[in-house]
């Protein structure tokens, strides 16, 4: 089901933008249609609807009062305060089948083995696109890891179960390739300690050579 943003349409453009952010508002575009429609929605409602839906879901719009339904094609963050600055949407059909980057979510893995081992979870791949109708796009995928026991383990696309109506966006990638592995912290970082240890030494011996007199 998909979550309802109102927008209202805007004017206002360029340096002016910086205004309209602090009056508690985010621009943003809704591609698809005839032409590109510049918009402008409440921040506090805007943050709370993408948060409910998803990033990846689609969002029921209201444009100056008319219905439509669209996904989040890109979130523009500022990288100091990591509010929302600008946003674009993608304009869609209930019965369109879409495109959208999914997330994805390893559960179960604090009851593994490999997690009472004190083994930990490498991540590869974050997330995937899928395609399926707006109704169907998943806020996340999800892959068991309580299953995983030691640092040979792994998981892998093949682990995902899709949801219905759901697939893969690229057919070509192999079920084989890899989403997390497992390691020891532990031994990775006693490693970096004698790696460290022997740098150490040799920059030791390098400088007692330098300081010998030469003949």
């Amino acid at each position: 089901m998909s979550k309802q943003l109102v927008l209202e349409k805007r004017t206002t453009q360029g340096k002016k933008l910086k205004a309209l952010r602090r009056s508690g508002q985010i621009p943003s575009v809704v591609y698809g249609n005839a032409a590109p429609v510049l918009t402008a929605s409440e921040y506090n409602s805007t943050e709370k609807a993408l948060a409910e839906a998803g990033y990846h879901s689609s969002l029921e719009l209201s444009i100056a009062g008319q219905p439509q339904l669209a996904i989040v094609k890109h979130v523009a963050i500022d990288p100091v305060s990591r509010r929302i600055i600008s946003i674009e949407f993608q304009a869609i059909s209930a019965d369109e089948i879409v495109e959208a980057i999914t997330p994805i979510e390893i559960v179960g893995f604090e009851n593994s083995e490999a997690a009472k081992l004190h083994y930990a979870l490498s991540p590869v791949l974050e997330e995937i696109e899928v395609k399926a109708k707006p109704s169907d796009l998943p806020k996340e995928l999800t892959v068991d890891g309580s299953k995983l026991t030691s640092t040979e383990d792994k998981l892998t696309l093949g682990d995902i179960v899709l949801p219905q109506n759901v697939e893969l966006a690229e057919k070509e990638l192999e079920l084989s390739t890899v989403i997390a592995n497992v390691y020891d912290p532990a031994a990775e970082a006693a490693a970096r300690e004698a790696e460290d240890e022997k740098a150490d030494i040799a920059s030791d011996i390098q400088s007692e050579d330098d300081e010998k007199p030469t003949e």
